[in-house]
């Protein structure tokens, strides 16, 4: 599955950034996972959108959609 850019709200520290990677691979462990803190974007391949929503709002942010 080819990797796609999300943009996640909310995330603003390390602790953040390793919330929603620990979330993105309990819900897919072979996914691929990159986090752009200052932009707030989230690249993930392996897993499908909603599947990432789920797994972005289960750790406590919000979930903004696919990056242009």
């Amino acid at each position: 599955m080819e990797a796609v850019s999300y943009r996640v709200t909310g995330m603003t520290c390390g602790g953040c950034v390793r919330a929603v990677t620990n979330a993105l691979r309990a819900a897919a462990p072979a996914a691929s996972v990159a986090i752009d803190l200052p932009k707030g974007l989230v690249t993930v391949g392996g897993l499908d959108e909603p599947g990432v929503r789920r797994a972005v709002e289960d750790a406590g942010f919000e979930f903004a959609g696919r990056a242009a």
